[in-house]
């Protein structure tokens, strides 16, 4: 159609329209094919070993461990973190130590007292990154390994005015230093009483309360 006034042909303007409704199947289909061939992510789970319920172990055996083995860790408020080796000398508050929580405290302790053990899972994972063993015989071998009868059985009691994140901190560097022998039991009195006189002993500022 020309125009009458310049002499010049119009364009005849042509609406576009795209139909995305064939998309709404291909996503459907991509969320599906990606739903069945994605693998979801397994929840990380923590061992811990607790005291047997046999009727038949009396509470001396439960709580019978070689003292040159036995490693106490006392938590308390403000990540503040006590142990002592062996059996308790709650009449020598200086056989009480504190630490920390950092990688130069109770870590290093720990991993002190565990040495071979420590150097045993160190090849173990070599050997297992070598494809040497299979992922069934590291992980049979790494639990033969941690509960060796000369490894160290650490146990583990929390204040009430420690937090769920000592505890959970102290759990921790059980599997960083490589412990597969240990216990969270209940605080005693005599285990507060511990604490109280170390701090009068070495004249701690923080107190812990009951």
């Amino acid at each position: 159609m020309s125009d009458k006034n310049n002499g010049k042909k119009r364009q005849k303007k042509l609406t576009c329209r795209v139909d995305f409704t064939p998309m709404v199947d291909m996503n459907m289909l991509l969320i599906t094919f990606f739903m069945l061939c994605t693998s979801l992510s397994k929840p990380q789970t923590m061992e811990i070993s607790m005291p047997s319920n046999d009727k038949n172990i009396t509470d001396q055996d439960r709580s019978k461990v070689k003292a040159s083995q036995a490693i106490t860790l006392l938590l308390a408020e403000n990540d503040r973190v006590f142990y002592y080796t062996g059996l308790p000398n709650y009449k020598d508050p200086k056989s009480l130590k504190e630490s920390s929580y950092h990688a130069d405290g109770i870590r290093k302790f720990l991993l002190s007292h565990n040495i071979e053990a420590t150097a045993k899972v160190e090849q173990l994972k070599l050997d297992k990154q070598n494809k040497k063993i299979t992922e069934e015989q590291y992980s049979q071998k790494l639990n033969e390994i941690k509960g060796g009868k000369d490894t160290p059985t650490v146990i583990i009691k929390a204040m009430g005015t420690a937090s769920y994140k000592n505890l959970v901190d102290a759990l921790d560097e059980m599997q960083i230093c490589n412990i597969g022998k240990y216990v969270i039991d209940n605080i005693t009195p005599e285990d507060k009483a511990f604490i109280k006189s170390f701090e009068k002993v070495s004249g701690s500022s923080q107190k812990s309360a009951n």
